[in-house]
């Protein structure tokens, strides 16, 4: 969508439960030697100047990344989480004031022989993603629509990848995109992992996607859902989200089984902040 920008959102409590899951499964992934295809079908601008801009509007930063990081409670996190804050942190250190997207989490954790494709509509966005990126090899940006991406591009020559689909959900329309676009790339390439992000709102096309998505295949899923308020009469605002993950690596499930207890307690809003792990 051409009125959307990840930027408002950025380093939220959704982006802490994306990025951590995908962190991890990036890292796991590339401990074998062979190439691995990184697609991200809704890249935004890469990563993010959170005291500056759009990300400085509403500050949902504050009550995500910042929260973490700035509680002192980072001693206790689990493993899961306190490697997360580390590479955060770290990225910080490399790249003052900047806050790493999906993007640029995984042009680091990634290596020379690794491909990413990073597809992103907006003509800002996109442009910021082809300045920050014109200079790596191993980049393809482009400004075609990120569903489209998965049938141009899988399945890789290597046969391994991960793709991320994260689009805004701004039209219901997109969910049954999301829906399409997962089964298509399980036709092409049915061993990749595919890593969707959704919204936790109180709309049925909302409330569907978890099991929609989980029809489509008999292989290896999980989901993951992180609740950081509950629901008021009326509510049509975001009160959590959740990651389906087709193919998960084999660790992921402990890692989340870990870190989302100590995510809902350290993010929640209030007192019924929760969290759901699921596998099939």
């Amino acid at each position: 969508m051409l009125g959307y920008r990840h930027a408002f959102h950025a380093g939220n409590h959704g982006d802490v439960l994306k990025h951590l899951a995908l962190f991890h499964c990036l890292r796991y992934l590339t401990i074998k030697t062979k190439p691995l295809l990184y697609l991200d079908t809704h890249a935004g601008a890469g990563a993010y100047r959170l005291e500056e801009g759009y990300a400085a509007q509403n500050r949902e930063w504050e009550s995500g990344i910042g929260r973490l990081s700035g509680t002192g409670r980072t001693e206790s996190a689990p493993d899961a989480v306190r490697e997360y804050l580390d590479f955060v942190e770290d990225y910080g250190r490399r790249n003052p004031g900047e806050y790493p997207g999906s993007p640029a989490l995984a042009s680091v954790v990634l290596r020379p022989g690794d491909r990413l494709v990073l597809r992103e509509i907006h003509p800002t966005d996109l442009e910021e993603l082809r300045t920050r990126y014109r200079d790596d090899g191993r980049i393809e940006v482009g400004g075609s629509d990120g569903f489209a991406a998965l049938k141009e591009v899988l399945p890789p020559e290597s046969r391994r990848g991960l793709v991320m689909v994260d689009p805004p959900y701004e039209l219901a329309s997109e969910y049954d995109r999301v829906v399409d676009s997962l089964a298509e790339g399980l036709r092409r390439f049915e061993t990749g992992t595919y890593l969707v992000w959704y919204p936790l709102l109180e709309r049925p096309e909302a409330r569907a996607l978890p099991t929609r998505l989980s029809s489509l295949t008999e292989r290896p899923r999980l989901a993951a859902e992180l609740r950081i308020r509950t629901f008021g009469p009326g509510d049509r605002g975001l009160a959590g989200s959740g990651l389906f993950v087709v193919n998960p690596p084999w660790p992921l499930e402990s890692l989340l089984r870990s870190a989302l207890p100590y995510l809902a307690g350290s993010l929640g809003g209030d007192p019924a902040a929760s969290w759901k792990l699921e596998t099939a």
